[in-house]
């Protein structure tokens, strides 16, 4: 129940309870009237009914009109004072990371209202500031390890060359050389993720046909899938144009069956489609793997989410490939959702605006 609701009822059984006393002091006093006005004989009876009649006409001739008048008043009272909290909660509500910028609007009659909406504008000043301080420290952190990375992957490559290694060392070397490359998908993922953040990666619109980006995912799965004897199948695949970026959306399809593959049972299956559907270009990617539990859904799009850290650590990924994935959608003006049966399969749909010619 509202304030506005639970203030209203309140008056309105204020004003109730003072027109019942007014109704029965008025009962009271004219019967008390025609009891000193009235002979001895008179008919006691008559002169109660009488004066309870009056007391009725004066409850519905005043009392209630006055009540009804006081409650329609009092609710437009209520609801013009209490629209600067339903004006502070509504833009309360659309506050996210990326407009903490944008202050609320002051009614500046220097009230407790407009006092709560100065500090919350403080508030969200200071959220900014930390905000941007951890996408600078981020930023600047990735970009100081790609050197010492790069440096070491060069050594081990150097090492690898040697004719005089023995097969268990050149075994370590090589798993070193892999968690290298891991290490250095994450830090390209940070790096991408955090001057998305910023503001500071500009697409490249142009007309893409994103049937033959399909086309081209599908082989690259096929290829990667070969390991864990995983079949892939191109369901449907309409032809559908779209602006946007080649390269995030060539990007984009490669996370997703990435995803499908590795995060799938071995024999499995993969499934790719696209069609066109009330003026988008709609993508499914689904796979036969173990399922996403409903309680953790809604987390899959969060930065280094995974499922089940205790049964993925065979699993060669760092949690940035849907984040990724969902910042590429987003930045073309579309949408991404992921549906799973536990058990059974796990499907991620992509909505992407067609092209207008």
């Amino acid at each position: 129940m509202t304030i506005r609701t639970r203030l209203t009822l309140w008056y309105a059984g204020i004003l109730f309870v003072s027109a019942l006393l007014i109704g029965t002091w008025s009962f009271y006093e004219l019967r008390e009237d025609k009891s000193h006005a009235a002979p001895a004989e008179a008919n006691e009876e008559r002169e109660e009914a009488e004066g309870f009649n009056d007391a009725l006409k004066i409850f519905f001739i005043c009392g209630l009109p006055a009540a009804l008048i006081g409650l329609g008043g009092g609710w437009f009272l209520m609801r013009k004072a209490l629209a600067p909290v339903s004006a502070l909660t509504a833009a309360a509500a659309k506050i996210n990371e990326r407009n903490l910028r944008d202050p609320m609007a002051r009614s500046g009659n220097g009230d407790e209202l407009d006092r709560l909406t100065e500090v919350f504008n403080g508030m969200t000043a200071r959220l900014d500031h930390s905000f941007q301080r951890i996408r600078e420290f981020t930023l600047h952190a990735s970009h100081e390890l790609k050197t010492p990375l790069t440096v070491m992957r060069g050594e081990i490559e150097i090492a690898l060359a040697e004719e005089t290694l023995l097969p268990s060392q050149r075994e370590r070397l090589l798993s070193q050389l892999d968690e290298l490359e891991r290490l250095t998908k994450i830090v390209d993922g940070l790096t991408l993720l955090t001057k998305a953040d910023a503001g500071q990666i500009a697409l490249k619109k142009e007309p893409v046909r994103l049937e033959e980006l399909l086309r081209d995912a599908y082989e690259d799965a096929k290829i990667l899938a070969q390991t864990k004897q995983i079949s892939v199948c191109l369901d449907k695949c309409d032809e559908a144009l779209v602006d946007g970026d080649r390269h995030r959306l060539r990007q984009l399809l490669l996370n997703l069956t990435d995803n499908a593959i590795k995060y799938n049972e071995p024999k499995g299956q993969v499934i790719l489609s696209l069609v066109r559907k009330d003026g988008a270009a709609e993508i499914e990617v689904s796979n036969s793997g173990a399922g996403i539990p409903a309680d953790v859904l809604s987390r899959v799009f969060d930065r280094f989410f995974r499922v089940d850290e205790s049964h993925n650590n065979s699993v060669d990924g760092c949690g940035l490939g849907l984040s990724i994935a969902k910042w590429i959608v987003d930045a073309h003006g579309g949408s991404i959702a992921v549906a799973s049966e536990a058990g059974k399969r796990t499907m991620v749909t992509v909505r992407l605006p067609r092209a207008t010619n």
